[in-house]
């Protein structure tokens, strides 16, 4: 029987609201994009386009065009689609995107902590990532990821290149703040809520949608790492059910990388945050041991949030 309830009252299963946020990404996504390049083109001229396209980074305006590029092709894209997904699909739209649930403030000192020292194993699976070799029948995979991994860390040194105060401000607004609150709304708070749905396991959704999440920004050579930040702001999310802790923790992550870049580039600091770190093998395993105790402390301060509500 067809349910004669308006559209936005009916339950809709996780498949279809899988397919809905697919539809929506691939919709919100495009249109940033022709925003974007029909912009670039209108302002600066098809020739610049044409530069652009071919990442030609010697031009003057290169830096102009990759921002517009960043914020109305990707940013703000990624914005919409999980308000535009839940105010379509869902009958509470802030419920469902986990954005108005209140949870114990000293969660958000606890990710503070665990974000900190979960820094040596962090970098740890980064350089193990780095030196992955693929099989020989697979060399060629190997060598067209490698370019793709180089350019795309030619464009983010060009968006990080940062000649004043202002610059590094702009970047913590645009590269940590709006992209960790846009990012962790689509991740955690639709598709890790689908996948939740779907399998009825906290455990499958959070690691289902951190793959998701490290698979989308296409850089193999970092897949291991992105995919265990996903993992803590998955649990940090599902714990607490509320968005905002893992916002925290994804804002001091990449806040962290745009700081110290700006402090390598002015001579401050002598370590290069991009350079691999290499450690013994004790401060990483410490390192793990501590992320995961931290981790079930945060579960456990959670739950008494959780219990007491209930009572």
């Amino acid at each position: 029987m067809i349910s004669k309830k308006p559209y936005y009252e009916q339950e809709f299963g996780p498949a279809l609201q899988f397919a809905a946020f697919i539809g929506v990404t691939i919709a919100l996504l495009l249109l940033g994009n022709v925003i974007a390049l029909a912009y670039i083109a209108g302002k600066y001229g098809a020739n610049s386009l044409m530069e652009f396209v071919s990442l030609d980074l010697t031009s003057p305006i290169v830096t102009q065009n990759l921002w517009i590029l960043q914020v109305a092709g990707t940013t703000i894209p990624i914005l919409l689609i999980p308000i535009v997904f839940a105010k379509l699909l869902t009958r509470q739209p802030s419920n469902y995107l986990k954005v108005s649930v209140k949870f114990p403030s000293v969660l958000m000192l606890i990710v503070l902590a665990t974000m900190v020292v979960s820094m040596p194993f962090m970098e740890t699976l980064i350089t193990f990532n780095r030196k992955m070799v693929l099989p020989e029948f697979l060399k060629g995979l190997e060598n067209a990821l490698r370019r793709a991994e180089d350019s795309a860390q030619k464009v983010t040194a060009v968006l990080l290149k940062m000649d004043t105060l202002a610059d590094m401000f702009k970047a913590l607004m645009l590269v940590a703040l709006v992209t960790a609150i846009a990012e962790e709304l689509m991740f955690r708070g639709c598709l890790q809520t689908i996948f939740l749905q779907w399998t009825n396991s906290i455990h499958w959704a959070v690691w289902i949608t951190a793959a998701l999440f490290s698979a989308f920004h296409m850089e193999f050579y970092g897949f291991l790492p992105r995919l265990m930040l996903g993992v803590l702001f998955g649990y940090f999310t599902v714990w607490s059910g509320s968005i905002w802790p893992a916002v925290w923790g994804h804002f001091l992550n990449n806040g962290t990388a745009v700081v110290l870049t700006y402090l390598y580039q002015h001579k401050k600091i002598d370590i290069n945050p991009d350079a691999q770190h290499a450690f013994n093998y004790f401060l990483p395993v410490l390192s793990a041991a501590f992320t995961l105790t931290l981790l079930l402390g945060y579960r456990r301060v959670a739950n008494r949030k959780t219990i007491a509500d209930s009572v």
